[in-house]
């Protein structure tokens, strides 16, 4: 490989497939050359395209070798696309790079330098599950809880602190030690620090923040790395948080011959580039400082900003929409989207009288979508909190709509999962206790707590590990029978941790197997056991494909692989399932056609969010980015009452749809349930009318009476068993909602039988017969 050398002002070096297909801003952000490039990509402008050709553009040139381009992304998949993308343009000059997580990136520096600061290679990762668990023990110990605190409110408190670069001793500093809670706190986070070191453990925030600390520790480190990465690409740079930022700036820095000292010569901080929308600035609450993207061309000498706005994702209408929201924050970058694909659709806007019946017109949109040939994955229900699927689930059910809710119980969160990566991560690193504890007594081999109290007890006294205090139960009081036990269980896990290289998948089907709990699964009379087993043969299935993909990997790299796994990484494109999710669950994803449901005051803007400092904003900037994920059809809906804490209250339109010019919306009204003053609410004219007139005109003059939630539940979803109902076409049937109507076709069978049936009054509806308030009429 010849040495890189530098392209011409004109890009005339890069081939020219490098360039094609790329619009004027694209190109400019491919090409341009300097210390520090800003590239403000708006929804759908094709960012990740720019930011794989400014990649291949320096391979193919010679600019850089591989192994100097670190590309740092937020998510596994992001991360796998953009190698997939690279590769497929440069081929084998891909090699060597780094295109990794923040999180994947880190753990990779961390596990390389771990024994510079007192680690062990073979460190754990505790996920969100075993910092609750530690930390509830440790409250439990202190007596905490008198106080009033709790597992979650501390995890929470502790990853703030972390990504804002605090240690233990920093925080301690600043903190109010006469009020007791802080107090109480400070022993805790104190306590936990120790755990984890004695455990050989890190947490996720950790592993970004001791980075960071590694790097101002010892500056031979860093600059050795520094050397090395030449040029520093970050997506979605707006959701940084300070420990990022940190880390960033720590990579970026200069290289010294005071901190290497064969270097020839002092080095240039590495090329930056960064690309990101402080228009999808959405998860403050997670710590992201939207300053990092709007002060990026003060805080990098040199910087220079170019604005991408030609949209490749939606249709003009949903853009327009999109721009008239978020233009309405006045603390931004101004820029509009725009696109030459034409104007599409108009968005579709419906007011129901309850949020089941907002689910109903869901459910009968969704249908009239895939009859017109959509495909069910091609379509998402967003909302602004987990509490409004309830509604919406029990319809789809109720309509025969497959669905997959994004965000519920994940793989790796289940309980024999995390049973069998327990013993993976104990055989791994025998110092960790968290793992150990979870699976001494599983399956049951009669090591109860107080016999794991004892050996606590005596690892404390002699300052060894769990693992080691097993290894010597013969010096602790125990009954014969559960020596034994813990003897052939110390036994075992020696016996698995002296094979390293081993095979993750033949470990851990020899551990399954050897351990009993496989055979327990399979002797258990419990039906939900039979998943349970399936699962757990899914992780060896798991381990397997990962070494078929990694012929080298370990079992570590697998553990640190699985660790790292984000929740927005395991949907499913090519499910045949509507996906439901949050609208922070969103970012980053794009359907053919989008429901944004539940757009009212208290829940978009959500009533906590929207009393903060910037909240508002930020939840305009949420909105933004839930109307910027459709391609080609976008639904907007609320209700006029909504159900929360056992009761049905009045709702009022959010303000933000006021903000959306009234030619892009057309307006619908439910058959039947709307009164005649909610119609200048769904005309199309609030931006006409004042605000007070807008509001009571949606709410009536008088407010509706508070009633008891299962009082609306029982004139709604009503459920009713018609297993022997037996329907053929033309059958003409009533239903409780939809009235009268004429069977067009029966499809399935047993308890998954669906009638399509073209109602009177209503219109064409799918309905599971099994449970459809319906009746053969003769």
């Amino acid at each position: 490989m010849q040495r890189p050398s530098p392209i011409g002002p004109r890009g005339d070096s890069i081939p020219e497939h490098l360039l094609e297909g790329l619009n004027p801003q694209q190109r400019e952000a491919v090409l341009h050359r300097g210390p520090a490039l800003l590239i403000v990509a708006g929804a759908g402008s094709g960012k990740t395209k720019v930011l794989t050709h400014r990649i291949a553009g320096l391979l193919a040139t010679r600019e850089a070798w591989p192994s100097q381009i670190l590309a740092i992304t937020f998510t596994n998949k992001a991360a796998a696309e953009m190698r997939e993308r690279v590769g497929s343009l440069v081929g084998e000059e891909s090699r060597g790079m780094w295109i990794r997580t923040f999180h994947s990136a880190c753990v990779r520096i961390l596990r390389r330098e771990a024994e510079e600061f007192g680690f062990q290679q073979s460190f754990t990762i505790y996920d969100s599950g075993d910092v609750r668990a530690l930390i509830k023990r440790l409250i439990k110990q202190r007596g905490a809880d008198i106080q009033g605190l709790t597992p979650g409110g501390v995890s929470s408190r502790i990853s703030m602190a972390k990504n804002e670069l605090h240690d233990v001793d920093s925080w301690a500093r600043t903190a109010n030690l006469e009020n007791p809670l802080d107090a109480a706190f400070l022993e805790l986070w104190r306590d936990y620090d120790n755990e984890l070191r004695r455990a050989n453990a890190f947490d996720f925030d950790d592993l970004i923040s001791q980075t960071v600390f590694l790097f101002r520790a010892f500056p031979h480190v860093a600059a050795q790395y520094r050397k090395r990465f030449r040029h520093v690409l970050v997506d979605e740079y707006q959701d940084t948080n300070a420990a990022q930022y940190a880390l960033i700036r720590e990579l970026t820095q200069p290289v010294t011959r005071a901190d290497l000292p064969d270097l020839r010569a002092d080095l240039p901080g590495a090329s930056l580039t960064v690309v990101g929308d402080s228009d999808q600035s959405i998860y403050a609450f997670r710590g992201a400082d939207i300053r990092n993207i709007t002060d990026f061309e003060r805080d990098f000498a040199g910087a220079r900003a170019i604005l991408l706005e030609q949209n490749y994702r939606s249709t003009q209408n949903i853009l327009s929409a999109a721009n008239a929201v978020i233009g309405n924050n006045f603390d931004r970058r101004e820029k509009r989207l725009w696109t030459d694909s034409g104007d599409g659709a108009k968005i579709v806007g419906y007011t129901g009288h309850s949020g089941y019946d907002e689910a109903q017109f869901v459910a009968d949109e969704i249908v009239e979508l895939t009859s017109g040939g959509m495909a069910y994955s091609d379509i998402a229900v967003f909302y602004r909190t987990n509490a409004q699927t309830r509604a919406l689930e029990e319809v789809l059910i109720r309509t025969a709509i497959p669905y997959r809710v994004i965000g519920g119980t994940k793989f790796y969160e289940r309980a024999e999962i995390k049973d069998a990566m327990a013993y993976l991560i104990t055989v791994a690193n025998p110092a960790d206790p968290l793992s150990l504890r979870r699976i001494m007594n599983v399956p049951k081999r009669g090591i109860g707590p107080a016999t794991e109290a004892a050996l606590q007890a005596f690892a404390d006294e002699h300052q060894i590990t769990l693992r080691d205090a097993m290894r010597r139960v013969d010096e602790i009081a125990l009954g014969p029978k559960v020596a034994a036990a813990i003897k052939d269980l110390a036994a075992l896990l020696d016996e698995w941790s002296a094979r390293p290289e081993a095979d993750p998948g033949e470990l851990l089907r020899d551990i399954l197997s050897r351990s009993g709990y496989t055979d327990q699964l399979r002797r258990s009379t419990d039906p939900q056991d039979a998943a349970r087993l399936e699962n757990v043969e899914e992780l060896v299935a798991v381990t397997r494909e990962y070494r078929r993909q990694n012929p080298a990997g370990t079992l570590i790299d697998f553990l640190t692989e699985t660790a790292l796994v984000a929740a927005a990484d395991e949907l499913d494109d090519s499910g045949g399932q509507v996906s439901l999710m949050t609208l922070h669950t969103a970012k980053g994803l794009e359907f053919d056609a989008v429901f944004i449901t539940g757009v009212e005051e208290d829940l978009l803007p959500h009533r906590i969010s929207a009393n903060e400092p910037g909240g508002q904003a930020e939840e305009r900037r949420l909105f933004y980015v839930g109307i910027t994920r459709a391609r080609q059809r976008l639904h907007i809906s609320l209700a006029m009452t909504r159900a929360q804490f056992g009761e049905v209250n009045p709702a009022v339109p959010s303000r933000f749809l006021e903000e959306i010019p009234s030619e892009l919306i057309d307006w619908r009204t439910p058959p039947s349930t709307m009164r005649p003053s909610p119609q200048r609410a769904v005309a199309g004219r609030w931006r006409d009318e004042p605000r007070e007139q807008f509001v009571t005109g949606f709410r009536d003059p008088k407010p509706l009476p508070k009633a008891p939630l299962k009082q609306f539940a029982n004139t709604i979803t009503e459920v009713r068993d018609n297993s022997g109902l037996e329907l053929a076409p033309g059958d003409r049937i009533r239903h409780k909602d939809f009235g009268e109507g004429r069977v067009q076709g029966v499809t399935g069978a047993g308890a998954k039988r669906i009638a399509e049936v073209l109602f009177d009054a209503a219109g064409r509806k799918r309905l599971l017969i099994k449970i459809a308030p319906i009746e053969k009429l003769d």
